[in-house]
């Protein structure tokens, strides 16, 4: 690694009278606080000097600025302070030295403003852009507030609806639409950008332009009354959506303050409220997860080799049932040429309607035009035998759940496939190992481990083996960049890392149930603790055939710590499958609304009578935060398992395989980042008091143990968690 270059910025002086100010500081121009402190020399400079009539402030390549430096945070939050005091670069630089300056400057934007850079760009006394640019303030999704007058100065431009829809959904808006929102002065194509910033700021110093302060505007402000109605609207939606998240309230109070109290007082509340926030767990955890998503690209011994990803032009997927299509549709969506394989040509043309209608689906919810699903649709060449396979460069497996099948077909593709082409499976029970047990090309078989829907979820498991080669490692995680899907490379085992880490969760659940705890009030727990929706509510929604084949796997393979329940199959015995047969755990209306039923109570009781388990008084009235510490740390205990066998690179891998496997909540920063915040003494010390009461299926296994008796986190690497891959 090169020694890190500082951000900086420079300035030149034109014949002209203008000072440009180049923010740089690559690959996105962040503002780090050597790049704060350089703008603010320059600016003074600028100021100081007699040949400067006006300033116009750019970023070099095409870009702006991405925003504030969020590698700084961390160090913020440890109490290293950069700044002389909170709040000194929004008030003192970017309010009392910028915006208020005798000279006046112009923004020229291209590429990205995004965040701290957006902010910086209001603070100018115009903006011109081109018409890609982006403009926004995303720091919701780091659990902060803008924090250099945002608050204050998007609603003076944008009027208050906008500028609250815009930091609470972290949307950016392109140049045109931020043109007609009057966030921008001028669109212009970018080989015109400088010269018409520079002409601007001259027109704006010699009276030909409004000298206009963002923050002192109020033509786009709601009236008071108007305003209140705005804010009561925006909480009520808050509380419904993110009714766990203190942020997005936060910063519908600083904006509101500004509103009622003028911009100044504004100000100084976003500064007070950023600095609480910036110290909170959800920060914490969001910025935890924003660094794990963009780090599990990088695995020892396989990304540090030097090797380049080799160029995939063409890939094959053989089975267009729903992850078939699923997978086909993801890649065509990237402008991957695809053949997809059936066996039979009513088969083949279910999987190629599959495509079209995940297509059709974008269309109409405006995510797509029509010109772009003909492009896509296009890419796709439906087959019925192997012969258009000698030119493919990655064929993904993704027929049922059958081992001999699953051979045969790697069989058949190392004969008709070119040597280098790339033989993935979409397995996600079955081991690689014994798929490609027939073959003599163990080195370029890999998983590619999708999750339902396939072009939908964000998460890619790429599955190695022991004789995976690293060069395929590195064309499947390119692969899965490209087709927007975040790559979590993985070790071979039953269940790899997200099936595995949550085979617990539900069967946690149906422990608890026998043990005499309402299904429902687990759900609506686990529901309230911030996952999409409870361990029933899933089951039902994957299926009770999904549920019974993998929790199987997982009873044969790991037989000390497994719970076996007959709730299921005793539903099943009654033609009870979940939301497809409109019964499982929950009744299901024809518009897929799920109520209780009552009738569930006979099932557990048969399975419990069956089991010889009775009713525990102490587990019935169980507190919610017990069920989530039920529930959760077998998981948490799991997970540790799955790092010190070496299956996961890293702790910060797990927390995002949760996050975007599961829906674990980012707010709570992943299942191993939670489970520091409450300690290895005290899960193991819970997981151990449970398994003395309710069976094995709690013990912690020996990484916890020796965790909790250093007093160590779970995530840090240890003797232990020596890949043995």
């Amino acid at each position: 690694m090169a020694s890190k270059v500082k951000g900086r910025t420079t300035l030149e002086v034109g014949a002209d009278g203008v000072a440009l100010i180049t923010i740089i500081n690559p690959p996105v121009n962040s503002l780090s606080f050597d790049v704060l402190f350089s703008l603010k020399e320059s600016y003074e400079q600028a100021l100081q000097r007699e040949d400067v009539k006006a300033i116009v402030v750019t970023g070099a390549r095409g870009k702006f600025s991405g925003g504030f430096d969020i590698t700084a945070f961390g160090g913020l939050q440890g109490g290293k302070a950069v700044e002389p005091r909170p709040g000194y670069i929004s008030v003192d630089v970017i309010t009392d030295i910028f915006e208020a300056a005798r000279k006046p400057a112009v923004a020229a934007v291209d590429g990205l403003a995004l965040g701290g850079g957006l902010e910086v760009a209001m603070a100018c006394h115009a903006r011109v852009s081109t018409k890609t640019a982006q403009f926004g303030l995303p720091e919701l999704q780091l659990g902060l507030i803008p924090g250099f007058g945002g608050t204050q100065r998007l609603p003076r431009l944008v009027g208050l609806s906008k500028a609250l829809e815009m930091m609470l959904t972290s949307k950016p808006v392109k140049g045109e639409e931020a043109f007609s929102l009057g966030l921008v002065d001028a669109i212009v194509p970018s080989e015109e950008l400088i010269s018409t910033a520079r002409k601007w700021a001259l027109d704006i110093s010699e009276r030909r332009k409004p000298w206009i302060i963002s923050l002192h505007r109020t033509d786009k402000l709601e009236s008071l009354g108007d305003a209140r109605e705005i804010f009561k609207f925006a909480r009520a939606q808050i509380r419904k959506q993110a009714p766990n998240l203190r942020h997005p309230l936060v910063c519908i109070d600083v904006v509101e303050t500004g509103v009622v109290s003028g911009p100044r007082a504004g100000l100084l509340k976003e500064i007070e409220d950023f600095q609480v926030l910036l110290h909170a767990d959800t920060s914490k955890s969001l910025i935890h997860i924003f660094f794990a998503q963009r780090g599990t690209t990088k695995v020892p011994g396989v990304t540090d080799l030097g090797l380049t990803p080799r160029r995939i032009n063409k890939v094959a997927v053989v089975g267009g049932g729903l992850m078939g299509s699923g997978i086909a549709t993801a890649l065509i969506l990237s402008n991957y040429p695809v053949i997809l394989k059936e066996v039979n040509d009513k088969f083949l043309e279910a999987g190629i309607g599959r495509v079209r209608a995940n297509l059709q689906s974008r269309v109409r919810k405006g995510k797509m035009t029509s010109e772009k699903f003909e492009k896509a649709i296009s890419l796709l060449k439906g087959v019925l035998d192997y012969e258009s396979f000698k030119d493919v460069d990655m064929v993904i497996e993704a027929v049922i759940e059958n081992i001999s099948l699953k051979q045969q077909i790697l069989v058949d593709l190392e004969k008709y496939c070119p040597p280098r082409c790339i033989l993935a499976s979409n397995t996600s029970t079955i081991d690689l190992e014994l798929i490609g047990e027939r073959t003599h090309s163990h080195d370029r078989i890999v998983g590619a481990h999708f999750f339902s829907p396939a072009h939908v979820m964000p998460l890619l498991e790429v599955v190695r083996t022991k004789r995976t080669a690293p060069q395929v490692i590195v064309d499947l995680v390119d692969v899965g960049k490209k087709i927007k899907k975040t790559p979590v490379v993985v070790g071979n085992c039953t269940g790899f890392a997200v099936n595995r880490m949550f085979f617990p969760y539900t069967q946690a659940a149906l422990l608890l149930v026998e043990h005499g705890v309402d299904p429902y009030q687990i759900d609506r727990a686990i529901s309230k603790f911030g996952m999409p929706m409870g361990p029933f509510r899933l089951i039902d929604l994957v299926g009770f055939g999904v549920a019974i084949a993998t929790g199987g796997q997982f009873v044969q393979n790991f037989p000390d710590r497994t719970f076996k329940s007959m709730i299921i199959p005793l539903m099943q015995e009654d033609k009870r499958a979940g939301e497809t047969t409109q019964k499982g755990f929950y009744v299901y209306d024809k518009n897929r609304k799920s109520k209780p039923d009552p009738e569930l109570k006979k099932y557990i009781e048969k399975a419990r009578s069956m089991s010889g388990i009775s009713v525990d008084p102490k587990l019935a009235k169980l507190s919610e935060k017990d069920i989530i510490e039920m529930i959760f740390f077998p998981v948490v205990n799991e997970a540790c398992r799955v790092l010190a066998e070496g299956i996961a690179v890293k702790a910060a891998d797990l927390d995002i395989a949760g996050v975007m496997g599961m829906g674990f909540p980012p707010y709570r920063g992943g299942v191993m980042f939670w489970a520091d915040s409450l300690g290895s003494k005290y899960i193991y010390s819970r997981l151990e008091e449970w398994s003395k009461l309710y069976g094995g299926f709690f013990k912690p296994c020996a990484y916890l143990a020796e965790r909790a008796a250093q007093g160590a986190t779970l995530s840090s690497p240890s003797s232990v968690s020596k890949s043995r891959l």
